[in-house]
């Protein structure tokens, strides 16, 4: 199927996917600098830990805080690498798969080569969560390095065990981000499914995916609590 023939309503429809994400991507980062949200909230909390972890003798709660915070991700880089093995699988029989959604819901439109281009945008999508989790998880190792290796913030300056907490603070920072990435992308895709259904039905799932995020990011009762302690 050439371009000429793919259907205009879901070339549009895959624009407005990609820019409402991208969109809300830039809006969120430039939005943190300027209100209270889950990253402005939080970035904070880290800089505090860091500034009572270069205080503590014992640092063994640090380590197994990171270790938690990495098993978190490595399950969501697993299971990017097993939906995306799956998802190669649907995309091998896309004819038989085609066929299925016929019978179920014989109101589609299916184009050839339509249902090919779905699937390997999800491909695309699990790709690019499966590279944020990896990133993510390469960071909070960068963490836990400069945990470990951390002076006794009692015998330096003010200045000094300051700048070392921030530093790690930051590190610790880029690497939730880069968890946060891939969860959008995660949770975009569940938009990206309901094209199989309907490509109007796809465009306001992404919508509704985006007010959900924006509300747990900027308005959520989460956040309440973060921004009382």
């Amino acid at each position: 199927m050439s371009w000429q023939q793919f259907p205009w309503l879901d070339l549009i429809a895959v624009s407005w996917f990609v820019g409402v994400w991208v969109g809300y991507t830039l809006f969120a980062k430039r939005r943190a600098r300027e209100v209270s949200c889950l990253s402005y909230e939080l970035r904070r909390k880290r800089t505090a830990w860091m500034e009572q972890m270069i205080i503590r003798e014992n640092k063994m709660a640090d380590v197994a805080l990171i270790s938690t915070l990495e098993r978190n991700v490595s399950f969501f880089a697993s299971s990017s690498m097993l939906i995306l093995a799956g998802l190669l699988t649907a995309l091998a029989s896309s004819d038989k798969i085609a066929t299925v959604l016929m019978q179920v819901m014989p109101w589609l439109d299916h184009v050839d080569g339509l249902l090919q281009f779905k699937i390997l945008c999800l491909v695309l999508i699990y790709v690019f969560s499966f590279f944020q989790f990896t990133w993510s998880l390469r960071q909070y190792g960068f963490g836990g390095v400069l945990i470990g290796a951390a002076p006794d913030g009692r015998e330096l300056p003010q200045a000094e065990r300051s700048q070392y907490a921030n530093k790690a603070a930051k590190v610790i920072d880029q690497a939730a981000h880069s968890f946060n990435y891939g969860l959008r992308a995660i949770y975009f895709s569940l938009a990206t499914l309901a094209w199989f259904i309907n490509v109007w039905l796809f465009m306001a799932a992404t919508v509704v995916v985006l007010l959900v995020m924006k509300h747990r990011e900027f308005h959520s009762k989460a956040l309440k609590a973060l921004q009382d302690v």
